[in-house]
């Protein structure tokens, strides 16, 4: 009974050890005022590594993520709101440091196109639908037809 219970909690630990979040901030990052390290925590979690590519820079170990927490504790130290150092952030690396980009700009497209194409797709599904049941429509009138008058049709066709 004893052993069945530790392999479940076995279990239940690894499969929730993913939802527990695992930062790669040193401690020597680490701000003094706790005020101020929860901004960057929270400047941080929609910073993308750029070297990691899908993860925030407080999630990776990579050179480049260390350099980009340290620069936003820099410039929150420096006395930059939130807006100020995600703008400066963004204006020094570009928008790809962000997890998810602002829909201004050429932005809006890439937001847009996605239920551009689904509306697209469902009006050519709508015309293709319809120019089937026309001629669904003409292949019964012709099947409607009397043998007499389907030879007859057959002749003037031939003419």
């Amino acid at each position: 009974m004893i052993r069945s219970l530790l392999c479940a909690a076995a279990v239940a630990a690894l499969v929730l050890q993913p939802i527990a979040p695992a930062y790669a901030v040193q401690p020597d990052e680490v701000l003094a005022d706790p005020a101020l390290e929860a901004r960057a925590r929270e400047l941080s979690k929609d910073l993308r590594c750029l070297v990691c590519r899908n993860e925030s820079i407080d999630e990776s170990n990579a050179d480049l993520a260390r350099d980009l927490r340290l620069l936003v504790r820099e410039r929150l130290v420096a006395g930059d709101s939130n807006e100020e150092a995600m703008d400066f952030i963004v204006d020094r690396y570009g928008e790809y440091v962000l997890l998810s980009p602002r829909a201004t700009g050429a932005n809006w497209l890439l937001f847009a196109a996605g239920p551009i194409m689904l509306v697209l797709a469902l009006i050519m599904a709508g015309v293709y639908l319809r120019g089937r049941s026309n001629t669904k429509a003409e292949e019964d009138a012709v099947q409607a037809l009397s043998e007499q008058e389907k030879a007859q049709l057959d002749r003037i066709l031939k003419d």
